[in-house]
């Protein structure tokens, strides 16, 4: 464990100190952002035909300085200055008047055919803008966070229409909304490859809350774990190869300060997080090679800034390891409702040990879409996902609270077995702002000298996006995508806030073996002020259940994202 400092602080002192990190990063991120968006592109909606007679007209409407500019079935790019969402083929209600301030409302399905659609229209509109100011907006971004967007228009024609990144597991960060955009300043383009360098950085603020006297005899004093830390500082780049069909390379670094508190003054290292290669095999299949996430878990697979919670479920983090090193064969099918992966990794070159001696693993996820809305604003998600592991080197399970400050609370210690095999179910719901998941882990392990302990646990999530945008789900790998921004703080608006909640529980008592068994209760609010600058508060309470002994305690954890932009 790293250096902490400020063991002895108050909740109040801790935060004084968390608003002047606040503060410190909306002063920096200000000067970064001089540029702020003039243009409004709203893509894929319709207009009523006039008199009953005419067919509806799909459109493109663009919005300048507040001022209604072109209404168009030609196609509109984006460019600088613009922000461009998808209209999701709703029917646009009101007035158009070109050169006037623009006032109308943009209606989910069509009223002509469905009238209950304008006696609740609370229900209904999906976006409202009232003399140049947008009042309600749950469209998707055309561009979105994540670099396996299907495609991201460009100011130029010529570029607007980029191949499909063929990433089944994406960067471990997200890129810039813009990362195809050849003018930016971290972006090269060449005729035989280009790139884009990334960035990233978590800042934490913990303060352990309570603790009672059976937790402290299990774990030892909290209190000293209270303080900062860089959590996370990541830097690399991704980019593609430029065949045909493009490759995709991905080399990302992170140093080890976030093993450290954030005003020490240790030296750093840094280390390879991953470096892979993504090869496009067939018209729908992918190779992934390389140092990289194994293709199993949605909570697993997504990245840092698409988690509801600041970190991931205990069950999650003790029974997937964070990197390893192998193959990943990845497709969909059935108009990408369906998706699946197939891989094999053995980390002996990234563990400088003999291949022989070290632990292979097989790994295979499915997953589907069982029920989509006509407007795709609700779904339902199913996966199952398996793991073996042929167990050369001794298995060993283990988790903190879902803190990072903290130490172990449930683990099972080294021990020798045959091989172990780990099921994982995934369900998920998303229906607007609202989304509900939960993951079932059940890990079965051959050790008869233990009496084949077998371990598990399970999650249940929700969350709730108050300034009713809608995550956007991957059809590429079966994940739910992170919080759009539909107007940041530096265009006037509000960002994008969120409400989450989740049950955790964990389970590594079983045979011979006493690991613990603990339960967590987590609430989060999450503030993106802008796609690469957000904010979050964690509160979690924890029941430990070890060494025939009920422990109780609680904390909280504040949070500052900051990402290249």
């Amino acid at each position: 464990m790293g250096k902490k400092y400020g063991i002895q602080n108050t909740p109040v002192q801790s935060i004084c100190t968390f608003l002047l990190l606040i503060c410190a990063s909306l002063a920096s991120v200000g000067q970064l952002h001089a540029q702020e968006v003039e243009k409004i592109l709203i893509t894929d909606v319709f207009l009523f035909g006039r008199d009953g007679k005419q067919e509806d007209q799909q459109v493109n409407i663009l919005i300048s300085d507040s001022i209604l500019e072109l209404v168009s079935k030609d196609e509109i790019f984006l460019g600088e200055g613009m922000i461009g969402y998808h209209g999701q083929q709703g029917y646009v209600f009101g007035v158009l008047g070109i050169g006037s301030r623009a006032s109308f409302l943009i209606l989910d399905q069509n009223p002509k055919e469905k009238l209950e659609v304008l006696l609740d229209t609370k229900s209904h509109v999906i976006f409202a803008i009232q003399n140049g100011e947008i009042v309600l907006n749950s469209l998707d971004l055309i561009s979105v966070p994540e670099a396996d967007a299907d495609t991201v228009q460009l100011k130029s024609p010529a570029l607007a229409k980029k191949p499909r990144l063929p990433y089944y597991i994406p960067p471990p960060m997200a890129l810039p909304l813009n990362y195809q955009d050849d003018t930016k300043w971290n972006r090269w383009d060449t005729k035989p490859f280009s790139g884009i360098f990334v960035a990233a950085a978590a800042i934490d603020r913990q303060q352990w809350l309570f603790q009672d006297s059976n937790s402290e005899e299990q774990v030892g004093d909290l209190n000293d774990f209270n303080g900062g830390e860089i959590r996370a500082f990541r830097f690399g780049i991704a980019g593609t190869l430029n065949f045909k069909r493009p490759w995709v390379y991905t080399l990302l670094a992170a140093t080890h300060v976030f093993d450290k508190g954030y005003n020490s003054k240790e030296t750093s290292h840094p280390t390879l997080l991953d470096y892979r290669l993504d090869i496009p095999l067939f018209k729908e299949m992918v190779m992934s090679i390389g140092k990289q996430k194994e293709a199993i878990s949605m909570e697993r697979l997504l990245i840092g800034t698409q988690l509801s919670m600041s970190e991931r479920p205990a069950v999650i983090d003790a029974h997937f390891p964070f990197r390893n090193v192998g193959v990943t064969f990845s497709g969909r099918q059935f108009n990408e409702r369906v998706t699946w992966a197939l891989g094999v990794y053995n980390d002996w070159f990234d563990a400088s040990q003999k291949f022989k001696e070290s632990s292979n693993q097989i790994i295979g996820r499915l997953t589907g879409l069982v029920y989509v809305s006509d407007q795709e604003r609700q779904l339902l998600h199913v996966g199952l996902g398996i793991r073996y592991d042929d167990a050369k080197e001794d298995l060993y399970f283990q988790s903190s609270p879902e803190f990072n400050l903290s130490s172990l609370f449930v683990e099972t210690g080294p021990f020798e077995a045959d091989r172990s095999l780990t099921y994982d179910l995934e369900i998920s719901w998303r229906g607007g702002p609202f989304w509900l998941s939960t993951e079932i882990i059940r890990n079965q392990n051959k050790s008869p000298d233990l009496e084949n302990p077998v371990f598990g646990g399970f999650h249940v999530s929700g969350t709730w996006v108050l300034t009713r945008e809608m995550r956007k789900y991957n059809k590429r790998n079966g994940t739910m995508g992170g919080v759009p921004v539909s107007r940041s703080v530096y265009q006037g608006g509000p960002g994008a806030w969120e409400l989450a909640s989740r049950f955790s529980r964990i389970d590594l008592s079983n045979g011979l073996v006493d690991g613990g068994e603990m339960d967590i209760l987590s609430m989060g609010l999450n503030w993106w002020l802008q796609p690469t600058f957000g904010i979050s508060l964690n509160y979690r309470y924890i029941i430990l259940e070890r060494n025939q002994v009920k422990g109780r305690s609680s904390g909280l954890l504040a949070r500052i994202i900051l990402m290249l932009e």
